[in-house]
């Protein structure tokens, strides 16, 4: 099969990438291709995926290009420059473009398959309400449920041999996440990654944390972050824009956590890092909000937090955490989360849109 894959663009497609979305296309793409399909990535120039043709739109990710005088447009013109790009050799269109409805407007010839990596808020809802004939993805069956359209899911999938259990001793709760430079009607940082919740935590268990992630306004972390850290709470990595610990250095966190703390204040679209967690076989303790319930079966690979339960929620499930099995958490996302598994739904819903 001759597949052209729409990308991102603000960050390349790599073999060391770490964030979800790219994470995402990289995985899927490289067992695509183990399978003997032609796959043609529509991205950054510096995008590398071994056994792929890359197609350069951007010379390089947009994160990494000078400040733009109007980083809207230079964003919008280069996605407009992708569509145009993309020609009829192809037996289907996978779109990952960020957003994701830009490309549901190009009038291909060629069957298009998108998936909606992003949160499904009821305005992202309302638009893609408007192609009802568009072969559209969820991530995860809350996604499909705020979008209230009647639409496949495909669970992502992560490289499971190479998140894999280590032998470090467990000993310190982990938090890796986004922190936004949003803000609300009061001008207060929105949190929705629940950076927060998880100092609150630490603090109340005495327990070590260990804090991941890129911190998309330096003020967040100034505010936020820094007056908690102490010898038990470490804020791991710099603080930069990007995440820029290596895979290896995230995989040897995972390992070395006793639980990974997913205290989200939105609703998640999947949450990749839960799943790389649990390949390590470390227990997710996470509020039950978006695609939780559908990743953690609680008491099995971790705990489900009911909201109105609060931090107080997690200290009760973290006193439990004996009860779970390192070798059940790892099973689970064996079975569940491997880009083997993920690829093969992939193919199925391509062979099935090409039919049609």
């Amino acid at each position: 099969m001759r597949i052209a894959i729409l990308a991102p663009l603000k960050r390349a497609i790599t073999p060391d990438v770490t964030a979800s979305r790219p994470r995402v296309i990289f995985d899927l793409v490289s067992e695509l291709i183990k399978r003997g399909h032609k796959i043609t990535i529509f991205g950054t120039a510096d995008s590398v995926v071994p056994g792929a043709e890359v197609v350069g739109v951007i010379p390089k990710a947009l994160n990494f290009l000078p400040a733009a005088e109007n980083p809207f447009y230079q964003h919008s013109a280069y996605l407009t420059k992708m569509i145009k790009m993309v020609t009829d050799d192809f037996d289907i269109i996978h779109n990952h473009m960020y957003p994701e409805f830009l490309a549901l407007l190009a009038s291909f010839k060629t069957p298009l398959v998108t998936t909606i990596h992003a949160q499904m808020t009821p305005e992202m809802a309302d638009t893609l309400k408007l192609f009802l004939e568009a072969h559209l993805v969820a991530i995860s069956e809350s996604a499909k449920k705020l979008s209230g359209l009647d639409i496949p899911v495909i669970h992502n999938g992560i490289d499971t041999e190479f998140f894999i259990p280590g032998n470090a001793v467990r000993d310190y709760l982990l938090f890796v996440g986004r922190m936004s430079k949003a803000k609300n009607e009061k001008g207060n940082f929105l949190d929705p990654k629940g950076v927060v919740n998880a100092i609150k935590i630490a603090q109340k268990t005495g327990d070590r944390l260990k804090i991941v992630g890129n911190v998309e306004d330096s003020a967040f972390f100034e505010t936020l972050i820094k007056p908690h850290l102490s010898d038990k709470i470490e804020f791991v990595g710099d603080v930069s824009s990007e995440q820029l610990l290596t895979r290896e250095q995230m995989r040897e966190l995972f390992q070395g956590a006793k639980a990974f703390l997913f205290p989200i204040n939105w609703e998640e679209p999947f949450g990749l890092v839960m799943a790389e967690a649990m390949a390590c076989g470390t227990p997710v303790v996470a509020f039950n909000r978006g695609s939780v319930s559908e990743i953690v079966i609680d008491t099995k690979n971790g705990f489900v937090v009911e909201v109105s339960e609060g931090v107080d929620g997690f200290i009760n499930k973290l006193s439990k955490l004996s009860q779970i099995s390192s070798e059940e958490c790892r099973k689970d996302a064996v079975t569940r989360f491997s880009k083997s598994r993920m690829a093969d739904d992939y193919e199925k819903l391509y062979n099935e849109v090409i039919i049609r």
